[in-house]
């Protein structure tokens, strides 16, 4: 009876511990599929969402990543791929920041050589032009190759471009050396920079001082309707001004005058203005005529984390 008892207790055990596990092995199942998740896995992940421009998405994924395999051989690429995931979502100060952490732990690897030219750009992005230069001056101070430093002098000459300093981007466009002058089209772009000769441009104080008579200042901008309201409004006042006199209503034509005086100043400050802005949109024309015949793009896409690293050029005609 013992004997009986000891084998039916046996095989109980043995039938509850087959139930466990047939029960168990979707458990199983499922830690299996997440032990298959590897780092190569995890980049591609996190590069779908980069490619779909969901920028964000992406940056939580390259952080994860970097989070769960510091020693993946993809993790200075996912570091890098997030300031350029910053830069694409227009978050320009984070971008730096990403940057800048990148080019301080790996130095004058592949990726921080790209990273400074990613820095400039997020700067050249808020305007802050001389934080550009900056940047690209230490670029060029430590860059391993030729190649680098005629990249930087190239962007360097565009920032000052941008800032309207022609002179001196000439001369960043002169340090580019011999060998790579053709590749970035520089005989081109030296035609295309005489023509800044041709610009149309006011002269302020001509402005101001044309605008003694109210609206010819604003005609000489070619501001023409501004020059009608000014005429009109001006003479309006004027002629208000000279009948309260005339008929002795001194208040009144104190008042007129007093308000006269303020438009009157208001329309010669107008006019030295209209001077600049129609400087300031002819430059922002002819730059924006340089970027579409004359400038080599430089993709700071990079290539992916089993290529070599290039930097892409495009030529834009």
């Amino acid at each position: 009876m013992t004997s009986g008892g000891t084998v039916n207790t046996k095989t109980a055990r043995l039938a509850a511990a087959v139930i466990i596990t047939i029960c168990l092995l979707p458990l199983y199942s499922y830690a299996g599929q997440g032990v298959l998740l590897d780092s190569g896995r995890q980049f591609r992940f996190a590069e779908h969402y980069f490619q779909k421009g969901e920028y964000y998405r992406a940056i939580g994924e390259y952080e994860r990543l970097i989070y769960f395999f510091p020693k993946a051989k993809e993790v200075e690429l996912a570091k890098y791929r997030i300031g350029l995931a910053y830069l694409k979502g227009e978050r320009y100060q984070e971008a730096i920041q990403a940057f800048k952490l990148l080019t301080d732990e790996y130095q004058n690897s592949a990726y921080a050589i790209k990273s400074y030219f990613g820095i400039s750009e997020a700067y050249v992005c808020l305007k802050h032009y001389d934080e550009a230069l900056i940047n690209l001056d230490n670029l060029m101070t430590i860059a391993p190759d030729q190649e680098s430093k005629d990249e930087a002098n190239y962007q360097c000459g565009w920032v000052y471009l941008e800032k309207g300093s022609w002179e001196n981007a000439e001369i960043c466009f002169d340090k580019i050396s011999s060998q790579n002058r053709e590749k970035y089209r520089l005989k081109q772009l030296s035609e295309e920079l005489e023509k800044k000769k041709l610009l149309k441009r006011k002269d302020p104080a001509a402005a101001g001082l044309l605008a003694v008579v109210p609206g010819a200042g604003h005609v000489y901008c070619e501001r023409y309707k501004d020059a009608l309201v000014s005429f009109l409004a001006n003479g309006a006042l004027i002629f208000a001004a000279c009948e309260a006199f005339d008929h002795d209503q001194n208040v009144l034509g104190g008042i007129i005058t007093f308000v006269e005086v303020g438009l009157y100043s208001g329309n010669i400050y107008s006019a030295v203005s209209s001077a600049h802005k129609y400087n300031r949109d002819e430059k922002n024309r002819f730059l924006r005529y340089l970027k579409e015949h004359a400038r080599m793009n430089i993709s700071l896409e990079g290539p992916r984390h089993d290529q070599a690293v290039l930097l892409s050029c495009q030529v834009l005609f």
